[in-house]
């Protein structure tokens, strides 16, 4: 029998990107956070569980020690959702079997990697179920096959999915891990989950092997916030569902007296948090139930922090697409959705709760409440040339109507046993490949750009932006929360620093900023010219003119509005 109190245990995260499920950098997920709890209960002490990141092991190979001389190599990772990332880059299988070849002792894998594995984590891919060289492969919770595992000597588990009891306990235990990762708890965000499993079934989605939905109850969801929140964790996001308005209901119906107690009781433990947010809504839940959809949404704006967004699964507007996916909602419904959600969440703080969408002109300076974002799927069953206009008349409808969503997420599918699309697998993705590069730029050019015009004018503040790389003479950074924007500054400044930015220009997807606010006596030419109407004639007159006493004093405020970006603090050069 082998003592727990004696292991040494390594935890690598090599990240996750399901339907209802994100963990790469700056996010954190539940899985290497649970496992860390289930292997505490189990009786492993904290002190001799090492936790990092698929990153971390990419920059110091001295951190390959902790996985060589560990009796326990617990791996979790899995991409289910093809994606682009800036934080961090998920582990590719070759890294994840040399990972198992280099272990010393036991290893276990887990995660959604479970679901199958690709050549590489892209989109119009198929997956296959493969184990990548792993002594063990946790077929159901690999939090639940670790703690079985050193239960039971270190012999073996039988594959199963955790209860609430179980993770309720290990949620709070495996708080710790948050301080071992890179990028530590003071710009990391918590995957929170709230439910898994869903009703419907639409045809090219694992969160459905999870089963219908089940729901940990508030109290143990608020209880995991507290634990991290004293660990240092600011930010927090409740991704890990299929449908927050669902929460604590039938499954289907939104339940507004669990939502209250939910976010009520979070701010209640976490009154500094930074970042409150979620993912996923179904729009069929908000057309079906509205009056309680409305009554849902309002209170997630009420206690959330500006700039949430509530990713819709819309997947096709192509009704006919749409029939052979078993896809829930149609094009009509959802855009119903989406005026309801503008509507309760569009609003700006400073301004009236459930005033409706804004523009953010006025005295209101920050990102909306809580908008839609809209997902779009292809290479699903059915996928036709038509499908490609019935998506852009949607988008243009959409757009047409005043309305905000604060992304368009357009992905080609991946296809999985246990989905219906493992039937169809990756075919007609292949086959729409360059069809669909064309309609994706349009989407960029057409409803992008200008969308992002709307829900972030010239002049709306984004505080806290974290700088994270340089690029062609910029600084790039975002905010911590659910899609964030990219924010480009110009002019390269410490990486790692924080500071508030006012959007001046927009690009497809991302956004161009300076300093806010700037200071007239100490900014650059390049911060200065990429303010709307200055110009290179009026910056260098700014320049010439300092130091100045006030922002009127530079001649230009009333013609281009200089004191929404603008102030004087410092004497000015000399």
């Amino acid at each position: 029998m082998v003592d727990p109190e004696r292991l040494d245990v390594t935890i690598v995260d090599g990240y996750v990107d399901e339907p209802a499920h994100f963990g790469v950098p700056p996010y954190v997920s539940t899985y290497p956070r649970y496992t860390a709890g289930a292997l505490v209960d189990a009786g492993v002490p904290e002190t001799r569980i090492t936790y990092h990141t698929i990153d971390a092991l990419r920059e110091d190979g001295h951190r390959w020690h902790d996985v060589e001389n560990a009796d326990l190599l617990v791996y979790v990772g899995g991409m289910t959702v093809p994606g682009k990332y800036v934080g961090g880059t998920p582990a590719e299988p070759d890294e994840v079997r040399e990972l198992a070849w280099a272990a010393g002792g036991t290893t276990l894998l887990g995660g959604p990697v479970r679901f199958g594995v690709g050549e590489r984590n892209e989109g119009a891919t198929e997956t296959e179920r493969r184990g990548l060289d792993f002594e063990f492969v946790a077929k159901g919770d690999v939090e639940a096959a670790a703690y079985d595992l050193v239960a039971n000597g270190m012999e073996g588990f039988s594959d199963r999915m955790r209860d609430v009891e179980e993770v309720s306990r290990w949620a709070r235990r495996g708080a710790f891990v948050v301080e071992d990762h890179p990028n530590h708890p003071e710009y990391l965000i918590c995957e929170l989950e709230t439910s898994r499993g869903c009703a419907y079934r639409c045809s090219f989605c694992t969160e459905p092997l999870y089963g219908n939905p089940t729901f940990r109850p508030p109290e143990t969801v608020i209880g995991e916030v507290d634990a991290l929140s004293n660990h240092g964790v600011r930010h927090f996001r409740l991704g890990r569902q299929a449908d927050i308005l669902a929460y604590g209901g039938d499954g289907e119906a939104p339940n507004p007296d669990a939502l209250r107690e939910l976010y009520g009781g979070i701010r209640r433990v976490a009154p500094d948090l930074e970042t409150l947010h979620l993912d996923n809504m179904n729009p069929i839940t908000v057309v079906e139930w509205p009056e309680a959809a409305r009554e849902g949404i309002r209170i997630i704006a009420e206690h959330n922090t500006p700039g949430d967004t509530a990713a819709f699964g819309l997947e096709s507007a192509d009704p006919v697409v749409q029939a052979e996916n078993d896809l829930n909602v149609t094009a009509e419904e959802c855009l119903e959705a989406v005026r309801i959600v503008n509507e309760e969440g569009g609003w700006r703080p400073g301004e009236e709760p459930g005033s409706g969408p804004s523009t953010g002109e006025g005295a209101s300076r920050r990102l909306p409440k809580l908008l839609p974002g809209i997902n779009l799927v292809h290479g699903l069953k059915g996928e036709r040339e038509e499908t490609y206009e019935h998506n852009l008349a949607f988008l243009d409808r959409l757009y047409e109507e005043g309305l905000m969503v604060r992304r368009v997420n357009v992905r080609q599918v991946m296809a999985f046993a246990g989905t219906e699309m493992s039937e169809t697998g990756a075919t007609l993705a292949h086959e729409h490949k360059k069809r669909f590069r064309r309609y994706k730029r349009r989407v960029r050019e057409e409803i992008d750009n200008p969308m992002l015009q709307r829900v972030a004018p010239a002049g709306t503040v984004l505080p806290d932006v974290h700088l994270e790389y340089h690029e062609g003479g910029r600084t790039f950074g975002r905010q911590l929360g659910t899609y964030p924007l990219l924010v480009g500054i110009p002019g390269e400044r410490p990486l790692g620093e924080r500071l508030d930015v006012a959007v001046v220009d927009h690009g497809y997807r991302s956004v161009t900023g300076v300093p806010y606010p700037l200071d007239l006596n100490d900014a650059t030419m390049d911060e200065l010219t990429a303010i709307p109407g200055i110009g290179r004639q009026r910056a260098g007159n700014i320049v010439v003119g300092r130091p100045h006493g006030s922002v009127d004093e530079a001649g230009v405020d009333a013609e281009v509005g200089l004191s929404r970006f603008a102030t004087v603090r410092s004497p000015g050069r000399v």
